[in-house]
């Protein structure tokens, strides 16, 4: 059985275990507080940062991307990257969307103020920089609803890793109660799909410490 060190509201922790469940692998989790830098943990990833994945074979693997390359190589039904050169591109150019520029415009700015920034003992959460995530956040529902009223799936006609590098990011904001769903239908048609998928009910059953998530969070018909 694999072990997944993880964060719940980690973006990219949550990309692998949607690549995990979607491959149909067991997996257990042990969520891993960064902040604490311990030993144990550094000597596994040196940057001290999580998703770090040990697979049944005792390998360590880390970094969200290289974790779900390697199952998608090792264990390639269905495969997550595209089946073509051309699809294999646009799932890489649309996963680096939502792992860099979601991630810095609304993540960062919306997850890491509110939630984060409490574990850190960083002080109270910046508004300006809510500000800006709520702002922000418009704009890539709107490319959402503009790639899904022309594809299936975000990259194709078929989920990719870019579907759930996109819903790993959403389900963070989701969670805050922060995604403003009612102006963004395409948007939320295309998340109700992946979020009923088997692969997702991991991460609708979170529920971090002091922080419980909006009644509509584990909602499939919300």
């Amino acid at each position: 059985m694999h072990l997944l060190y993880h964060l719940w509201l980690s973006p990219f922790s949550r990309k692998v275990r949607l690549v995990l469940g979607e491959k149909g692998l067991d997996v257990t989790l042990k969520v891993e507080k960064v902040w604490e830098r311990r030993d144990d943990f550094l000597a596994l990833n040196p940057t001290g940062e999580v998703p770090v994945l040990l697979d049944p074979d005792g390998m360590v693997l880390a970094d969200s991307l290289a974790i779900s390359e390697y199952l998608d190589e090792i264990h390639p039904e269905p495969p997550l990257l595209g089946r073509s050169p051309a699809m294999r591109a646009e799932t890489r150019r649309l996963v680096a969307w939502f792992d860099n520029k979601f991630y810095e415009e609304v993540t960062v700015n919306l997850v890491d103020e509110k939630i984060m920034k409490r574990f850190l003992g960083l002080g109270e959460p910046n508004s300006a920089a809510i500000r800006a995530g709520n702002h922000n956040i418009h704009y890539h529902l709107d490319y959402i609803g503009y790639l899904t009223e022309r594809r299936r799936w975000i990259a194709g006609d078929e989920l990719t890793l870019a579907d759930i590098a996109a819903a790993s990011h959403l389900s963070c904001v989701d969670y805050l109660g922060d995604v403003p769903w009612e102006d963004h239908q395409p948007a939320k048609d295309w998340y109700a799909r992946i979020k009923s998928r088997p692969s997702f009910r991991s991460l609708l059953g979170d529920h971090i410490p002091g922080a419980p998530p909006p009644r509509h969070y584990a909602d499939l018909d919300f």
